[in-house]
C-alpha cells in the first residue's frame, strides 16, 4: 500500500522483521536523488510515471524536510507519507508519462506539490478499516492542515501544506 512501505506488519514465529524507516537517519540515497535529480525547493523536479519514483520522491522530500528545512523527525515522516501518497496517486490514476514535485516553505508553513497533465480531480473516499488501498487521500486529508487541487490549462496540480515551527 502506497505510503506504508517500511512500517513493521505482524510476522509469524521465526519470521525477520523489516526495519521501520526513520527520518533521523542520514540517508545516503537521499543526498545521491538530490544530487542527481535536483532541489525539488528551486524548481519542479520531473520524475517518471512509475513505481520506483514514489522511492525516489520520498528521498527528496526526506532531504529536503531535514537538511534545509530542519523540520522535526515527525513532521519530516509524515510529509515523507503524504509525498508518498501524492505521488502514488499521480502514478496510477493519471495516465502521465511525466509528473513534477516541488516543495515550497513561507514562514510558519511547508506546501508540497505535485503536478500532472490530467484534469481528473482526486476524490476523498471514505475509508473501512479494513480497505487494503484507497486511503492516500484519507491520509493528506488527516495530516496535512490543507489540501487542495488547482486546476492549470493542461493538467493540474494537487498540493498539501502543513503547519510548521520555524526553528
Amino acid at each position: 500500500m502506497a505510503g506504508l512501505e517500511g512500517t513493521e506488519q505482524p510476522r509469524g514465529a521465526g519470521r525477520a522483521t523489516a526495519a521501520r524507516w526513520s527520518p533521523a537517519v542520514e540517508d545516503e540515497f537521499a543526498l545521491k536523488a538530490l544530487e542527481l535529480y535536483g532541489n525539488p525547493t528551486e524548481r519542479d523536479i520531473p520524475l517518471p510515471s512509475r513505481p520506483e519514483s514514489a522511492a525516489i520522491a520520498r528521498r527528496l522530500a526526506q532531504v529536503v524536510a531535514l537538511r534545509q528545512w530542519h523540520l522535526s523527525p515527525k513532521v519530516t515522516e509524515d510529509t515523507v507519507l503524504l509525498v508518498s501518497e501524492l505521488v502514488g496517486n499521480a502514478v496510477r490514476h493519471t495516465g502521465a508519462r511525466v509528473f513534477g514535485l516541488h516543495m515550497r516553505r513561507r514562514p510558519g508553513w511547508i506546501r508540497v506539490e505535485v503536478r500532472d497533465p490530467s484534469r481528473g480531480l482526486p476524490c476523498l473516499m471514505p475509508v473501512q478499516e479494513t480497505d487494503i488501498s484507497g486511503r492516500g487521500l484519507f491520509l493528506v486529508d488527516k495530516l496535512s492542515d490543507r489540501w487542495g487541487v488547482d486546476l492549470l490549462p493542461r493538467g493540474k496540480t494537487t498540493w498539501f501544506e502543513m503547519r510548521v515551527t520555524d526553528r
